[in-house]
């Protein structure tokens, strides 16, 4: 992954576009192989066995080359999900979330979501991970679980910062916050309410969402599950902040204070990203992560 982190740095590319360049660099090294292999092949007048007179130059080319990028994986792979790189280095979210936290957050549970739903879809027709959501919970477990919690981890990592640097809530999303819970103080004692153990029992997330009426509502979702799912235990709508509840966001730092973590991830939320996601959401779209 450290080579991803220096090439976004390098571009200045987004996690997202950083995550289809390294895809298509793959698949561009595949592709060469398969067009030099084939062109040596053409050289040397190279027939299958069996083929007979039926058998021209053209067709070893295209079944050549199909073959080489099958077992290379670019048919398969390249829409597969890949693990985003985090934005930022381990250590930046801390105080609030330590770097330890970070590490096997992000390279362990994160990845197995990644490598489970990619498991889940090999062979099919991979749709975005924002249009993956809809039908999630109705295409089963592993679509439910770990396509919502790539999803959700994608979401996680880019509505973060580093400390000090997530910026204020734009005056639009401001306003929209004092109108619908008071005050931007209200709306936080509301969120860590939502996301408490006595309100979301277990693992889950706590989320703020622009419901069908364009209004801002809390609601909370269990394990893996997010307000983009058709059928969702909670307020459907579209989501522009969210906090991971699951112990393994900060059992290591909080133990089973997770009160104390709700208190302090305030000081890491990226306001500029959420600003731009609630934009997004009055227009309808989904954050596209």
């Amino acid at each position: 992954q450290d080579w991803l982190k220096v090439l976004g740095l390098c571009t200045g590319a987004t996690s997202q576009q950083v995550s289809k360049m390294a895809r298509r660099a793959r698949g561009l090294v595949a592709l060469g192989a398969a067009a030099f292999v084939a062109s040596r092949c053409l050289d040397v007048s190279f027939v299958a066995p069996g083929a007979g007179n039926a058998a021209s130059r053209r067709d070893v080319f295209a079944g050549g080359v199909g073959a080489l990028l099958g077992v290379a994986g670019v048919v398969e792979q390249a829409d597969a999900y890949d693990l985003m790189p985090l934005p930022y280095a381990y250590d930046a979210l801390e105080p609030s979330i330590d770097k330890a936290t970070m590490e096997f957050h992000h390279d362990k549970h994160h990845n197995t979501y990644v490598t489970n739903i990619n498991k889940a879809l090999e062979g099919k027709t991979q749709p975005s991970l924002l249009e993956l959501q809809k039908t999630a919970i109705q295409a089963g477990p592993a679509y439910r679980n770990s396509g919502g919690g790539t999803y959700n981890h994608n979401f996680f990592w880019q509505e973060m910062a580093p400390t000090g640097t997530g910026g204020a809530a734009s005056s639009k999303l401001a306003d929209a916050i004092n109108g619908a819970f008071g005050s931007m103080d209200d709306f936080k004692a509301k969120f860590e309410a939502a996301g408490a153990p006595g309100a979301r029992f277990g693992s889950g997330w706590v989320w703020l969402v622009v419901d069908k009426d364009s209004k801002l509502v809390i609601t909370s979702t269990p394990n893996q599950d997010n307000p983009l799912m058709d059928g969702v235990d909670g307020t459907p709508g579209l989501p522009i902040l969210g906090c991971d509840v699951w112990e393994h966001a900060y059992y290591l730092k909080y133990q089973f204070r997770r009160p104390d973590y709700l208190k302090a991830w305030w000081d890491v939320v990226n306001w500029k990203q959420v600003s731009s996601w609630y934009d997004d959401a009055l227009a309808g779209n989904g954050a596209s992560v």
